[in-house]
């Protein structure tokens, strides 16, 4: 029995084919206009990349922190609160630079921020900063939105020639398409200048005949993007007794009795001293772990 002849596979056909399938991949890693997600499915969002686009996805579990949760920050505590307030009452407010001793609380008073005023209509998106290059996506993103929305940069930081530095140096002031009214943004960095700093850079001061110091460009360069954040709150470290405070504030909210709380002083601080830091984050890991042994 003869074989059936193949069926002649027609050029265009085939042609066309190859081209779609060159479309589709192309289109894969073509960047695409970002596109605003569910704003009722939560109240924090995060900005990341996927591929040359970027996507803005809601945060599933928002951290539940508290403003009463957090001790010894009174002052620190305050100027935020304010100037969060009249941001989301829709007055004048500052883009806010939180700096100093690292675990002092600087992430968390943001995130106690955002579910104080949450009700009100305050929304908050994470930015990393490789990914702030694309702040004026996310400005023009939320322009027309009803809520206040307060970008956040956790743990800023910049090298020399970073992408990121200019985009947020223009976004600040000085680009001639400013950030809308309904956002902020909140950053908090160990670095008070956001830029490393070197010794040689001293040398680049200039002295003047009256006794004056004026420093040179390249220290200009790096205080000018701080200058731009109109508050700065900064966060020092703790003492002994602020780190005990802080450690038993963390265990009663974990539901460790007062009488408890008195015998772990002794035992949070050599948890401290083993740790080589009294910051509030190790006062916050010792109440967890003590209150998990002892089934609070």
């Amino acid at each position: 029995m003869p074989m059936p002849m193949p069926t002649p596979i027609d050029p265009l056909l085939h042609l066309i084919a190859r081209a779609e399938a060159l479309l589709g991949r192309l289109e894969a890693v073509l960047p695409h206009p970002l596109t605003a997600p569910n704003w009722s499915a939560s109240t924090a969002f995060r900005y990341r990349k996927r591929g040359a686009s970027g996507v803005m996805e809601p945060v599933r579990h928002v951290a539940s922190i508290k403003l009463n949760d957090l001790v010894e920050v009174e002052a620190q505590k305050e100027r935020l609160l304010r100037n969060t307030e009249q941001f989301v009452s829709g007055q004048k407010a500052n883009n806010v630079l939180l700096t100093g001793a690292r675990g002092t609380g600087k992430s968390s008073l943001i995130k106690a921020c955002l579910n104080e005023f949450s009700a009100q209509g305050l929304r908050l998106i994470e930015v990393e900063k490789t990914d702030l290059v694309d702040l004026p996506d996310i400005v023009d993103l939320v322009a027309d939105r009803p809520e206040r929305f307060i970008v956040f940069c956790d743990d800023l930081s910049f090298d020399e020639g970073e992408p990121g530095y200019k985009a947020l140096k223009s976004i600040l002031d000085g680009s001639i398409s400013e950030a809308s009214a309904n956002l902020l943004i909140y950053a908090t960095s160990n670095r008070r200048h956001l830029l490393p700093e070197y010794m040689a850079e001293n040398l680049t001061y200039v002295h003047q005949e009256n006794g004056e110091v004026h420093p040179g460009e390249v220290v200009e360069e790096k205080i000018s993007l701080s200058e731009r954040f109109g508050l700065w709150v900064s966060f020092y470290p703790f003492s002994q007794e602020e780190y005990v405070a802080i450690a038993a504030q963390w265990l009663r909210g974990f539901g460790v009795s007062e009488a408890a709380i008195v015998e772990a002083r002794q035992e949070s601080l050599v948890w401290a001293l083993e740790r080589g830091s009294r910051s509030g984050r190790v006062a916050f890991q010792f109440a967890k772990d003590y209150s998990g042994r002892h089934g609070a």
